[in-house]
């Protein structure tokens, strides 16, 4: 005996009302950013439709979040920086990832000027969690599981000084800061 579904019914249409209670419950609900904002609404409208007056105002509702702080760019850049930093990325995957989060550079300058000050330690964090250099059981002659630490640091953000300096260290022998 087969089940029959029913079909499910259409989405219902969003309206000025029903889009600040999306916008006040995803900002509630996640640490966001202005552009992450204004693409979830975008994509709940194209989903849903829009059934308001005009046209749908996300972009003020946006600002609105913004000027209510509900959504705080500046914030959520020092958050996942640091966060990214105590584990071990660089400053290159830093300003990466708030790039990619839509945080402007006004916004953005103080995690990277934190990211920096704080390269060494975080390139230290990470070789400590791969095991790589000071951190290794062995040291790794040159070659190619040489190049893939060397690699692995660079992927992670690093200069490339720091890269070298820590792959040819000694295990147990931690080097000093080069800056």
């Amino acid at each position: 005996m087969a089940v029959t579904q029913e079909p499910r019914r259409p989405p219902v249409p969003l309206d000025a009302d029903a889009l600040q209670r999306l916008a006040l419950n995803y900002a509630g609900r996640y640490a966001t950013t202005r552009a992450k904002l204004r693409s979830y609404l975008s994509r709940k409208l194209r989903e849903r439709g829009w059934d308001g007056p005009g046209a749908p105002a996300i972009e003020a509702l946006v600002e609105r979040m913004s000027t209510l702080g509900y959504v705080d760019d500046r914030a959520f850049a020092d958050a996942r920086g640091a966060a990214l930093t105590r584990r071990g990325y660089g400053t290159r995957r830093v300003a990466d990832a708030l790039r990619a989060a839509g945080i402007g550079e006004e916004d953005a300058r103080a995690a990277h000027g934190a990211a920096l000050s704080s390269a060494w330690d975080a390139a230290l964090a990470f070789a400590r969690r791969r095991r790589i250099g000071p951190f290794a059981a062995e040291r790794v002659d040159p070659g190619p599981q040489r190049e893939r630490q060397f690699g692995a640091l660079i992927r992670a953000g690093h200069s490339f000084e720091i890269a070298r300096i820590l792959v040819e260290s000694a295990p147990g022998e931690i080097p000093e800061d080069p800056n």
